[in-house]
């Protein structure tokens, strides 16, 4: 039974870390669902955050593995993490502005832009929420939707 996972690796910030994460699943066949990469403030190390879907032993693998690579100094789980996923979704009807905002605010989103051609909307939630906006808003016809990928930081 495939499950999903949120991993997040604390890292060093140098040359080719993320290459040899991404090598990691890539060289055992894991899929990465979403992959984010930033610096961590005032340090030189990174937060990359990876989601992942697997059974139980090939996520007990894909740990074990980030564990051994060398640049990697911390790994956290789904227990120990607060994730959260942004979306930018662009609409070239106007006529609903007021149904789409409803919408976006039920799912701590707002209108951010809107012209003569397009109107423009975000949202940030947790993974599910936002797959269920995108089910909402189905309706209206998006004409494009930009995903952030799953943000995670250490809850405790």
């Amino acid at each position: 039974m495939e499950i999903k996972r949120i991993i997040t690796a604390i890292v060093l910030n140098e040359h080719g870390v993320l290459s040899r994460i991404s090598g990691l699943f890539a060289g055992r066949g894991y899929n990465i669902e979403s992959l984010t990469v930033a610096p961590i403030l005032e340090t030189e190390l990174s937060r990359i955050t990876i989601a992942t879907k697997g059974d139980e032993r090939v996520l007990e693998q894909i740990l074990k593995q980030l564990h051994k690579l060398i640049p990697v100094l911390k790994v956290l789980e789904d227990e120990q993490i607060v994730e959260q996923e942004s979306v930018l979704v662009k609409f070239d009807k106007k006529e609903f502005l007021s149904e789409l905002s409803v919408i976006f605010n039920s799912y701590n989103g707002k209108l951010v832009e809107v012209n003569d051609k397009y109107a423009i909307f975000m949202a940030c939630d947790n993974h599910e929420r936002i797959n269920g906006l995108l089910k909402a808003i189905r309706s209206y016809k998006p004409k494009d939707v930009a995903r952030s990928g799953i943000l995670a930081i250490e809850s405790h």
